[in-house]
């Protein structure tokens, strides 16, 4: 018979897991990788990980967390850190913080022929 234990939450977001509840994550999941869905082997290198991220707006809390193949871990972090940030300038090109970049001049255009018009007159400006 086993004994039932209350969820572990954390006080904050970087509150260190106790090994208690890492140990209980790895049985949990089987000591299985949940991002290469690989056993984790003896003295491998795994991390705790976050289901749902921190930054895209998880909880720190044991039923949100998974062991992890360090370099897995390490890539999938990277990934939601490129979201994160692709979020935060979207948004803050939609309330008007920040200018979209263009990113090209849009004063001239190049038709298939290789003509090149420029756009506020209409003229050929090279052939």
């Amino acid at each position: 018979m086993s004994r039932s234990v209350e969820e572990w939450i954390g006080n904050s977001d970087d509150a260190k897991v106790p090994p208690r509840v890492r140990q209980r994550v790895f049985d949990a999941h089987g000591g299985v990788c949940h991002l290469t869905g690989r056993k984790i082997a003896p003295g491998e290198a795994w991390e705790l990980e976050h289901v749902h991220a921190l930054i895209l707006g998880g909880q720190h809390r044991e039923t949100n967390l998974a062991p992890a193949l360090k370099e897995a871990h390490k890539a999938k972090t990277a990934m939601e850190m490129g979201v994160k940030a692709k979020i935060a300038r979207t948004r803050q090109k939609h309330i008007g913080i920040k200018k979209s970049a263009g990113g090209f001049n849009k004063r001239f255009k190049r038709k298939m022929n290789g003509e090149v018009i420029d756009t506020r007159t209409g003229e050929i400006v090279s052939r």
